[in-house]
């Protein structure tokens, strides 16, 4: 018993500075620290033409959101004019006013769809690339602001006849 007490404490001290089964982490220089940390960092970044390809498809964009504009406005007119003639709900009038907010929502999804589309175009370079380039992404802000503004507007018009439409 008296020799076993020995080994096992050896045993025991043993076990715990054996080396490690796992990877140690490198302590070499990383490539972060190379970096010179009194470089200037430039408050703007570089910014080239946009890709053309890109630049294309989201005037295309745009242009079918202002394409869908004359129509959106002429189906407006008709549900605003239904809807100021509209009865008490669930009466003929009321039903065509709701029929023609109907066409006027189906409508907006000209320019809902154009939006989502520019969205669709920035989320996949940024998949794709891991990132966008300052320039594409200039062009893709202009694109979704531009029809962004015409989505606000029309989605304003169309909360406005609901609004009518639910009293």
């Amino acid at each position: 018993m008296r020799c076993a007490l020995p080994l096992l404490a050896l045993a025991v001290i043993g076990a715990c500075s054996a080396p490690n089964a796992g990877s140690e982490p490198s302590l070499a220089p990383r490539a972060a620290e190379a970096i010179d940390p009194r470089l200037p960092i430039p408050s703007e970044t570089p910014s080239g033409p946009a890709d053309a390809q890109l630049a294309a498809k989201l005037a295309e964009l745009v242009g079918q959101a202002r394409a869908g504009v004359p129509q959106f406005d002429a189906r407006q007119a008709v549900a605003e004019r239904l809807a100021a003639s509209a009865g008490p709900n669930a009466s003929e009038s009321w039903v065509a006013a709701q029929q023609a907010l109907s066409l006027l929502i189906e409508q907006f999804g000209v320019t809902t769809q154009a939006a989502a589309s520019i969205d669709e175009l920035g989320a996949s370079r940024l998949q794709g690339q891991r990132w966008i380039r300052p320039a594409d992404q200039q062009a893709i802000a202009g694109a979704a602001s531009e029809v962004g503004a015409i989505s606000d507007r029309q989605s304003a018009a169309i909360d406005s006849l609901k609004d009518r439409l639910t009293r």
